[in-house]
């Protein structure tokens, strides 16, 4: 990662729960085209700073800029353009059961409400192609795909706007191994073709491994350590070296070092 262009900038952040509090103090910076993980354990917030910077949840404290602009900031419109440049792959998916894959990539741009039902089917169908779903299935419902399938979909609704920024919550969750291995790849090319910046949270270690630049640690309410994994893995904080230091957390960093 040799870009210095911030395209997502948190700072002084704290997020409460009544009286829990989640984050507190978190300082980070994301660059334009790098894959940030976020990782730490449960209950460490790593999914609700994923949504505070999609503008879902408003921190307590502190401030989140998206692309130049106030995640919580601005007018309505403002805001809608900045959602407009955000794609999110949500950690099942999020199908809509009663649509086709056809209509649920579709709904992002029938939203727009300024492209017609012709250049809508050119849209969908392409970035199904993008993700390596054959058009037979375009008519099918979300029931009648498999788990690797429905990831796709949700990928293509996600890639719908032509988004600068890809939030992945899980991406890999509920996939065999070799179903995982072809879903980093897919995020990996798609990062490359379309200059993508991927902000994603999961505890998968192959995944980590695979496609992160640079990791952001999640525990005791802070951000605890930030870098690449190969600085990430010297840091005696507790979490960090139960993470890492299991087998398979050995086994992934030996394909690390391979690769």
């Amino acid at each position: 990662m040799t870009n210095t262009e911030p395209v997502i900038e948190i700072a002084g952040l704290d997020t409460r729960f009544g009286s829990h509090v989640i984050h507190e103090n978190i300082n980070l910076t994301i660059y334009k085209g790098e894959i940030l993980a976020l990782v730490g354990g449960s209950g460490s917030g790593k999914t609700t700073l994923l949504r505070q910077m999609l503008g879902l949840t408003r921190p307590a404290r502190g401030s989140v800029r998206v692309l130049g602009a106030e995640r919580y900031d601005g007018s309505h419109e403002q805001q809608r353009k900045l959602r407009i440049r955000s794609g999110v792959l949500f950690q099942q998916g999020a199908l809509f059961s009663a649509l086709t894959v056809f209509d649920n990539v579709a709904l992002p741009l029938r939203e727009m409400r300024t492209l017609c039902e012709e250049t809508i089917r050119e849209l969908v169908m392409l970035k199904l192609g993008m993700v390596g779903v054959e058009p037979q299935h375009a008519r099918k419902m979300p029931a009648e795909l498999s788990g690797g399938m429905i990831k796709r979909v949700a990928l293509a609704r996600a890639l719908a706007q032509d988004p600068e920024l890809l939030f992945l919550d899980e991406p890999t969750a509920g996939l065999d191994p070799a179903l995982s291995e072809a879903f980093v790849d897919l995020i990996r090319s798609l990062r490359e073709e379309l200059a993508l910046t991927v902000i994603m949270v999961t505890h998968d270690l192959d995944t980590l491994v695979a496609l992160a630049d640079r990791v952001a640690v999640l525990a005791d309410r802070h951000i605890v350590a930030l870098g690449p994994i190969p600085e990430i893995i010297i840091c005696d904080h507790p979490f960090i070296q139960a993470f890492f230091g299991g087998v398979r957390g050995q086994n992934a960093l030996r394909a690390l070092q391979r690769s």
